[in-house]
C-alpha cells in the first residue's frame, strides 16, 4: 500500500536512518582493525607476522586471526619459505573490478597510449586520494630505462606531478586543511617541504598549465603534469608522462608538456569539461 503524500519522507534504499553517522556506535571495530591490517600489508613487497604487529601496534595474535580470516578470502598469502605475508591475488580481482567501473580509466586508456607514442615517454594516470595520488592507469614505454608507477601504487601528493597539479586547482583554505595535517615529508634534496615554498610552485603551476616533479620523489626521475577537468569544472585526475632526467632534459620540458597538456584537455572534454580558452587556462577552482 502506498504511503500519504502527508506522510513521512521514504529513505533511499540501501540507506539506514543513520546513513550519516561517522560515530563509533556505527563502526565494527574488528572489520576496521582488520582493513588497517590490509591496507598496510598493501604497501609492503611483504612483512613477518612480528613486523606486521609491531608496526600496528596490535598484539601478533589479534593481527594473526586478522591475517588468517583475509587468507581465507584469498586478499593475502602466505609465503612459507621466506615466512612472509603479501597482498593476495583476490585483491587484484577486486581492484579490477573497480577499475573497469570507472569511465574516467576506460576513457584515459587510448590517451594514454596515444600520449606514450608521442612523447616515447611513461604515461599515468592519477586520482586524489587523501594527501596522497593513486595511479590508476598507465602505458609503459619501449625504453629500457623507464618510470614505474603500476596501478594501485600511491604517492604523497606535494612530491608528485599529477599532486602538484591537483593541488594547484585546490582552494587556498582547502589547502591549509591540507598542510595542517599532512607532513610534507623529504624524499630527495629538490623536494619542497616547506608550504611557501611549495605553494609558490602551485601558483607557478597554475599560470603555465602544467606541473613538474623535478626529481623530487626520485633522484634522476622528472614528471611533467596536467590537470583533467570534468563536467562541473572539478580537477578529478591527473595525466602525466615520466621517465629518466637524461631524457626528461629541461629542454624537453616545453615540447613534452605541450603533449601532455593535450592530452589531458582531450580526456578532460571526454569527461564533458568544457575546452580551455588556451594553454595553462584552467576552470575555475572549487572546492570539492
Amino acid at each position: 500500500m502506498a504511503k500519504s503524500e502527508s506522510g513521512p519522507a521514504r529513505r533511499s534504499r540501501g540507506r539506514p536512518r543513520d546513513w550519516d553517522d561517522k560515530t563509533a556506535q556505527n563502526t565494527i571495530k574488528s572489520l576496521d582493525r582488520a582493513m588497517e591490517v590490509f591496507e598496510h600489508l598493501s604497501e609492503t613487497s611483504g612483512v613477518t607476522l612480528s613486523e606486521l604487529a609491531e608496526n600496528l601496534g596490535q598484539s601478533p595474535a589479534t593481527i594473526y586471526r586478522i591475517l588468517v580470516t583475509l587468507e581465507g578470502r584469498g586478499l593475502v598469502e602466505f609465503d612459507r619459505a621466506a615466512q612472509h605475508w603479501l597482498i593476495g591475488a583476490r585483491a587484484f580481482v577486486i581492484g579490477a573490478r573497480y577499475l573497469r567501473r570507472t569511465t574516467l580509466v576506460d576513457r584515459a586508456r587510448p590517451v594514454l597510449r596515444r600520449l606514450m607514442e608521442e612523447t616515447g615517454e611513461t604515461a599515468n594516470l592519477g586520482i586524489a586520494r587523501g594527501s596522497h595520488v593513486l595511479f590508476v592507469g598507465q602505458v609503459e614505454t619501449h625504453a629500457t630505462i623507464r618510470a614505474f608507477f603500476p596501478p594501485g601504487t600511491l604517492s604523497p601528493m606535494h612530491a608528485s606531478g599529477i599532486g602538484k597539479a591537483l593541488l594547484a586547482q585546490m582552494s587556498d583554505d582547502r589547502l591549509s586543511r591540507l598542510f595542517a595535517t599532512a607532513p610534507l615529508d623529504q624524499f630527495t634534496q629538490r623536494t619542497l617541504t616547506e608550504p611557501a615554498h611549495l605553494r609558490a610552485d602551485l601558483e607557478a603551476t597554475r599560470d603555465r598549465g602544467y606541473a613538474i616533479d623535478d626529481e623530487e620523489k626520485n633522484e634522476g626521475m622528472r614528471c611533467i603534469a596536467a590537470p583533467v577537468f570534468d563536467l562541473s569544472g572539478g580537477a578529478v585526475a591527473g595525466i602525466s608522462v615520466s621517465g629518466p632526467a637524461s631524457r626528461v632534459s629541461p629542454g624537453q620540458v616545453q615540447p613534452l608538456a605541450g603533449a601532455v597538456m593535450a592530452a589531458a584537455e582531450e580526456l578532460s572534454l571526454a569527461m564533458g569539461a568544457e575546452r580551455p580558452a588556451h594553454a595553462g587556462t584552467a576552470p575555475e577552482r572549487r572546492e570539492p
